[in-house]
């Protein structure tokens, strides 16, 4: 038993006097951004409100949107998407939108709307939404997001 008690203690004191081991960088590093062009490029997310190649059968119609916020998570590069709630005119009709690329002002338009078919009889009642839509990530620069012509917000990536 005194074996395995002095065993234990000396395996203690050797394993306190390792040096530590750290992950941190020194105080004097400089830490840069990568260039825009060592920037992985923004593949669009997979989008399951967007426009179906079954739409064309169906009416396009108008959704109320009632709050609509950009979240940016805290990660390198920033994801970006947009988190909007409102109402659909009956519960027969389906969400959908439709997201732009940057353009040369680094806008990025969202067109949301509500599609249904025109001889689907359906009760006469407001249908609440709320979605969050991946718009994924940026190379560096200013952006603002627009959803039916309003600007929603802006960011820096």
């Amino acid at each position: 038993m005194k074996y395995q008690t002095m065993l234990f203690l000396l395996t203690l004191l050797i394993a306190s006097c390792a040096p530590a081991i750290s992950n941190t960088l020194p105080p004097d590093t400089v830490v840069t951004n990568p260039p825009a062009d060592a920037m992985p490029p923004n593949e669009a997310p997979a989008n399951p409100l967007a426009p179906k190649p079954s739409d064309g059968k169906l009416t396009r119609g108008n959704v109320f949107i009632q709050e609509s916020d950009l979240l940016i998570r805290e990660s390198y590069p920033p994801q970006i998407s947009l988190g909007v709630s409102g109402e659909l005119p009956t519960p027969c009709h389906e969400l959908r939108v439709e997201v732009s690329v940057p353009n040369a002002e680094n806008k990025i338009m969202l067109d949301v709307y509500t599609v249904v078919d025109p001889d689907a009889v359906c009760i006469q009642v407001l249908k609440p939404f709320q979605e969050n839509i991946d718009l994924g990530t940026f190379p560096g620069g200013h952006y603002t997001v627009w959803v039916n012509g309003e600007i929603v917000g802006e960011f820096d990536s």
